[in-house]
């Protein structure tokens, strides 16, 4: 799963820097310097997938999972905002079969990064588990 969500990741982060257009179109108003953020969110997603998968350290593997956990919660305002500006398209946008589920998976790709990057679960450190007796 670490490597499938760092994959994941990887063509994101190399979507956002090849077109960043299609990102800085969705981006809500809200948001200073649209251009620059895209940019550098393709480049955060490029480096949590490579801090992810690296073999070297489990203490970069957890910041790893930190960041595209905070990554992920930070986009969610995004998703949002471009799902009510597509469904107020006259023919949909993309319609709530794509939305809905997106939205949905948003917490799962949370708990993913956290879970891969060994944050939480049983690869976890001793002191993220919860301490009996």
């Amino acid at each position: 799963m670490r490597w499938l969500l760092a994959a994941l990741y990887i063509i994101a982060g190399i979507a956002h820097l090849r077109d960043p257009a299609l990102f800085v179109r969705i981006t809500p108003d809200w948001v200073p310097a649209p251009d620059a953020v895209i940019a550098l969110t393709g480049v955060a997603e490029l480096l949590g997938a490579m801090a992810l998968i690296q073999p070297w350290s489990g203490r970069l593997r957890q910041a790893a999972g930190i960041g595209l956990a905070l990554y992920a919660l930070c986009v969610w305002p995004a998703n949002i905002h471009h799902m009510t500006m597509d469904l107020a398209n006259p023919d949909g946008g993309w319609g709530l079969a794509y939305h809905v589920p997106r939205m949905l998976l948003q917490p799962v790709l949370i708990w993913l990064a956290l879970w891969t990057g060994e944050v939480v679960g049983p690869a976890a450190p001793g002191k993220w588990h919860r301490r009996t007796g």
